[in-house]
């Protein structure tokens, strides 16, 4: 079973809050939060990586130009 702590609740505004213990504190600086039953579940925000954007995009059905660009010869290099 999981680790638990006993929080207290607070008014901050007018939002309720709850002040995370540092053992239990997330990375970054945003967090995603959800129901689950009678639960609250915070979630860190994880960055989406290379892999999982280009898997996201759709694929280009486009015609592209051919273009004209050479290999470059020795003499042309630097």
């Amino acid at each position: 079973m999981t680790e638990q702590r006993h929080v207290k609740l607070f008014r901050n505004g007018r939002n309720q809050a709850v002040r995370i213990p540092v053992d239990f504190e997330l990375p970054g600086n945003e967090a995603i939060m959800h129901r689950d039953g009678d639960r609250l579940v915070i979630e860190p925000v994880r960055k989406r990586g290379l892999v999982a954007l280009l898997k996201a995009m759709e694929p280009v059905n486009e015609d592209f130009p051919e273009i004209d660009d050479p290999a470059p010869t020795p003499e042309n290099v630097f």
